[in-house]
């Protein structure tokens, strides 16, 4: 198959908080001139959403009603971002930052566990990665999203190393706690992702792990690559 008529696939990556996912998956799309979509910042749209409305993030009823809401009214819009990036902006207000605390992190994984909120969103995702040529990364792209996706990582790295990369970026804003309660917190989300009813944080059977604990950004890219490539040409 030549170059010119390659075909683009979908590009999937799952994996727990602190992973690496969100780095990772930028600097893949940069790297095969792919889309990339942040479908966790979705659910951080929602929690943060709810927060502001003061809806609590255990109540089921009101975040779906919300999530539909935010979809159908179009208040939750992605904008794409230097090419392959994105943008989210709620009620016109770009919240990229805004939705990247702990506390909303936290929030994003409660309210990711109702079926209303989880179903609100699922069309939006899928309407954005039905072409091909995305890379799309969260807790259940490759199982729930698009199960049928080409190419599918799983994501992952120890709980020390995730903590620690967490705790540094918090340093680095200047809002962080102690190192042992960013771990806390890494494992607090690890037991809410995994043990959730509704789409809880599982590997597909067809996906190939990668652990990041010791490996350079770029080395984990080029191996994911290299796999996407191969999927383009089949």
């Amino acid at each position: 198959m030549s170059e010119g008529t390659r075909k683009k696939v979908r590009v999937a990556i799952d994996g727990p908080a602190g992973a690496g996912k969100s780095t990772v998956a930028h600097a893949l799309a940069e790297r095969l001139g792919y889309l990339l979509l942040d479908t966790g910042a979705l659910y951080r749209t929602v929690a943060l959403a709810a927060q502001r409305a003061s809806i609590a993030w255990s109540d089921g009823e009101k975040n779906s009603a919300l999530a539909e809401d935010l979809v159908a009214k179009h208040r939750l819009v992605i904008e794409r971002d230097d090419g392959v990036g994105m943008r989210i902006r709620l009620d016109g207000d770009d919240v990229s930052l805004a939705i990247r605390t702990p506390e909303v992190s936290l929030g994003a994984s409660r309210v990711s566990s109702f079926p209303g909120v989880r179903a609100a969103l699922l069309d939006m995702q899928r309407r954005e990665g039905l072409t091909g040529g995305v890379v799309l990364e969260g807790r259940d792209i490759g199982t729930v999203v698009f199960p049928d996706a080409e190419a599918k990582f799983f994501l992952t790295a120890s709980a020390e190393i995730r903590a620690r990369r967490r705790y540094y970026e918090l340093v680095a804003r200047g809002k962080a706690d102690s190192f042992e309660a960013t771990l806390a917190d890494v494992e607090l989300r690890d037991k809410a992702d995994t043990e959730r009813a509704v789409a809880p944080l599982k590997q597909a059977d067809d996906a190939i792990v990668v652990d990041s604990s010791n490996r350079e950004v770029q080395d984990v890219v080029e191996e994911m690559a290299r796999v996407v490539e191969a999927r383009e040409g089949s």
